[in-house]
């Protein structure tokens, strides 16, 4: 079995019992990444599919998460993805591993010839349907723009990240699935008490929230209520799930996409 047909929407019982109980071996490592995270294989009863692990041992400590671990924060995010019913964060769960404890997130295979969605393009051919974020230069001084599509999938992550406090939502960690699905990764630094909102996915900034996107927020809150709010207790502060709770009530109440902070950077770095 490959891991496309791994995909939550086809079978979330059984992925998540492969990446729980799956013998894991390690393939490689991914250098660009600015903590451990390592590449492997998952087996179990003839099952197989590649993930992602990231051991808290290899995690950098950062001034500004204090408190945690990088990996319950890569659980609660895939949590919280999939109480909206978007299911827009791979499958991830807090296992053991051959360095120890740490996050094992499904792998998602981006075909050759996946669609992009976000990037820099020449900033007098920005793409029909796209919004121009930031304007930028390449080596020669010629114009660019660092852009993203209109697209509904895309707004949907942005909504997920106002409601986690995604504070790096790069280009590079939007993918697009086999299954033309849309799925963001990288989340260790997300849910901070504080609005640490940084992202490139700025095109709908202060617009109103599509329906579904009133209707989601409105279930979730009443999960966080309850079982969700207990699970996201395991792997994040109570003033951590407090301020998460509020965060959805705020963006319930207002309907809209929330503004650029003037308080902090509203873009990441590098932001591709």
């Amino acid at each position: 079995m490959t891991s496309s047909e791994l995909q939550p929407r086809h079978d979330g019982a059984a992925t998540l019992r492969l990446l729980r109980d799956g013998e894991l071996t390690l393939e490689g490592r991914l250098v660009d990444a600015s903590n451990a995270t390592l590449v492997g294989a998952l087996t179990l009863d003839g099952a197989s599919a590649r993930c992602v692990y990231k051991p808290v041992r290899g995690e950098r400590p950062l001034w500004d998460f204090p408190d945690g671990t990088l990996a319950g924060r890569e659980v609660s995010a895939y949590l919280v993805s999939r109480a909206t019913g978007w299911d827009l964060v791979p499958p991830t769960v807090l296992r053991d591993g051959p360095f120890g404890p740490g996050s094992c997130q499904l792998w998602i295979d981006e075909p050759d010839d996946a669609e992009s969605l976000v990037g820099f393009v020449p900033a007098e051919a920005v793409p029909p349907r796209w919004f121009p974020i930031a304007a930028a230069r390449d080596d020669d001084g010629a114009p660019y723009a660092l852009a993203h599509a209109d697209d509904p999938r895309l707004a949907r992550l942005a909504v997920l990240d106002a409601v986690i406090n995604n504070a790096d939502r790069k280009g590079g960690h939007v993918l697009v699935g086999a299954d033309d699905r849309i799925y963001g990764v990288d989340h260790g630094v997300c849910f901070h008490v504080e609005d640490k909102l940084r992202t490139v996915l700025w095109g709908w900034a202060g617009r109103e929230l599509p329906p579904d996107a009133r209707e989601m927020l409105a279930d979730l809150a009443g999960q966080l209520a309850g079982a969700l709010g207990e699970e996201l207790a395991e792997h994040l502060t109570i003033s951590e799930v407090a301020r998460l709770v509020d965060r959805v009530a705020r963006l319930g109440d207002t309907g809209r996409f929330p503004q650029p902070s003037e308080d902090w950077p509203a873009m990441p770095w590098p932001p591709m």
